[in-house]
């Protein structure tokens, strides 16, 4: 249920997050060593334009944890102009919705109590026993018990449909090959004339919209872990194989997931299930099938949270879930791929 919660005057302390997408040797930005792989002895790591400092959003960032209604629901969020989404930014009226959808609130094994709750004592900014609350973007406010979403103001308190307080940690896996025609030849584009890059997508089953693969990390679970689970579950809908059948396909997904790969992005998400004190952060893994032979191997079927799938061009003109355009946009750059017939564009970056 929906109810109104006290306005208040908001601390002037907040937290910093700019993220920066750099590889060694650029200029005006902080590289922070994420991950390195055989594909290159750079360093890569996240994209600024997927997450604003706190003290105010950009235009592109922070949009859709402010949508309304929230997904699943006729809950409509306060508005929150893009001058007030900082919490630096005093604003005594700030008057959000509360709401913590009713799965939430049922207690399954994945979701948090009520921070009422006496026996509940979560331990904000480390380890929790299983449970990973530290952010992947440094520490992060509490507020009157509650974590404070580190990316500003979203118009809504609780945590909607999200199961922890603070960061929700998921992991998506970029699986890519290049087009290739009849022959096996490598496709080039005829503007950009780079290569044509594709990726394994999904129709979401609960918003319609296309997707990376990708899910939550259980408590305990290595990301590597569900990285190979979630593509497997979603992609090739392993849960419905047979013990035969999986044992192959396990085997298909070690060697797949053996291949070099690149961090592409590791930190907070604009998710539209996003309140002030939970929020969505993942770490996306792009996984090439240099030659295709492995992904020729398997052949692709929806699961699980997935409608469809299938292997998707990418270019400037996905429309995609959440910021996961923006993790395809990095994977083209750093697989020097075709992406946009602006050449600006291609050259520059958004």
């Amino acid at each position: 249920m929906a109810a109104r919660f006290p306005g208040r005057a908001l601390a002037a302390v907040s937290l910093s997050v700019a993220l920066a997408s750099v590889t060694v040797g650029s200029s005006g930005c902080r590289g922070v060593p994420a991950h390195r792989n055989s594909f290159s002895s750079q360093w890569f790591h996240c994209n600024s334009n997927i997450m604003s400092s706190s003290n105010g959003a950009k235009e592109n960032s922070h949009n859709k944890a402010r949508t309304s209604p929230y997904p699943g629901s006729k809950v409509e969020r306060s508005q929150v102009p893009n001058e007030k989404v900082g919490w630096l930014v005093e604003w005594q009226d700030y008057n959000p919705v509360e709401y913590t959808a009713l799965s939430v609130l049922a207690g399954p094994r994945w979701a948090d109590p009520q921070i009422s709750e006496s026996n509940f004592s979560p331990k904000f900014n480390e380890k929790d026993g299983h449970v990973e609350r530290k952010s992947q973007n440094g520490l992060y406010e509490i507020e009157n018990g509650r974590p404070r979403n580190p990316a500003g103001r979203t118009g809504l308190v609780g945590r909607g449909l999200l199961g922890r307080w603070g960061p929700n940690h998921a992991a998506d896996p970029i699986i890519t090959r290049w087009k290739r025609d009849s022959s096996g030849n490598k496709i080039t584009h005829p503007v950009s004339g780079k290569h044509i890059l594709q990726f394994v997508a999904i129709k979401r089953r609960d918003c319609g919209e296309w997707a990376i693969p990708g899910g939550m990390v259980d408590p305990g679970e290595k990301i590597s872990a569900t990285l190979k689970r979630e593509f497997g579950e979603e992609a090739l809908n392993s849960l419905q194989k047979s013990s035969a059948e999986k044992r192959k396909l396990e085997e298909q997904l070690h060697k797949l997931f053996s291949q070099e790969h690149l961090v592409i992005y590791k930190g907070y998400v604009d998710d539209p299930r996003n309140t002030d004190n939970a929020w969505m952060e993942t770490e996306a893994v792009n996984y090439h099938d240099e030659t295709g032979e492995i992904m020729d191997n398997l052949a692709l079927e929806a699961g699980d949270d997935a409608g469809k799938v299938k292997w998707v061009d990418i270019s400037d003109k996905l429309k995609l879930y959440a910021s996961h355009a923006q993790f395809i946009r990095l994977v083209a750059e750093k697989r020097d791929a075709h992406w946009s017939e602006d050449a600006e564009a291609d050259r520059h970056g958004p």
